[in-house]
């Protein structure tokens, strides 16, 4: 993973713990078919996909209440 990226993400999802979470949910998602929702020139790993849509606002989380 580009440490820029997670450096990004990590302004849109503060807590690391939380944003490892939604980056491997996201990873098997894509791994299992299904579409990117950011375009790149260049191939990115699964992993960079999901911190790219995280950075352009394309995934959100959401804690469970308590």
């Amino acid at each position: 993973m580009r440490d820029d990226y997670i450096k990004e993400a990590l302004k849109s999802v503060a807590d690391p713990n939380i944003l490892i979470n939604v980056v491997s949910r996201r990873v098997k998602q894509l791994k299992r078919g299904n579409r990117p929702l950011v375009e790149s020139l260049e191939k990115l790993t699964p992993e960079d996909t999901a911190l790219r849509e995280i950075i352009e606002g394309k995934i959100t989380h959401e804690l469970a209440g308590a």
